[in-house]
């Protein structure tokens, strides 16, 4: 690290966004009907200055990452697999989603995106994005990264923002 200095650096483009359908449970077993959104993220990176190029991150490794992990997502139908409420079950190529042990959905397997999460909800989403970025630069060698924010925008003013320090 520079110094014990830290840097943040952020990216928002364009380009990391993604188009998908989804549906969450409410307490008291309860469900929303399926429906979409075209999302937007920003990611956020903090951690000491490479001493020798003198940044935190390359801006082009970041927009790369975010750009390929939203586009796993672009155009599915996202789906919890943690959730209690949701039976998610693969049979060939395709996925049947029973909610609350009743029938509801048969998808193509390539339109979905089954996802390590107990709901589909934005705030959901950014912890998933945000823990994807962190195993990712830690596994690419990043240097001193300290922390990972990534926040989740599913509408114009709504959104969730979720932050995991790197040990």
């Amino acid at each position: 690290m520079s110094g014990g200095k830290e840097f943040r650096v952020a990216v928002t483009k364009d380009n990391q966004v993604f188009a998908a359908a989804h549906f969450i449970t409410f307490p008291g077993h309860r469900c929303e009907r399926l429906h979409g959104h075209n999302y937007r993220t920003r990611v956020v990176v903090e951690g000491g200055l490479d001493p020798e190029a003198h940044y935190v991150l390359d801006f082009s490794e970041l927009k790369h990452l975010m750009k390929r992990l939203t586009d796993e997502m672009d155009h599915k139908v996202l789906l919890p697999l943690h959730n209690p409420m949701i039976q998610v079950r693969e049979e060939g190529e395709s996925v049947n989603v029973a909610v609350a042990g009743k029938a509801r959905y048969v998808f193509p397997r390539i339109d979905c995106a089954l996802l390590p999460v107990p709901n589909t909800t934005v705030e959901m989403l950014a912890q998933y994005l945000a823990g994807r970025v962190c195993k990712e630069l830690a596994a690419a060698g990043s240097v001193a990264l300290r922390a990972v924010e990534v926040e989740v925008e599913e509408n114009f003013g709504q959104s969730a923002t979720y932050r995991e320090s790197i040990r």
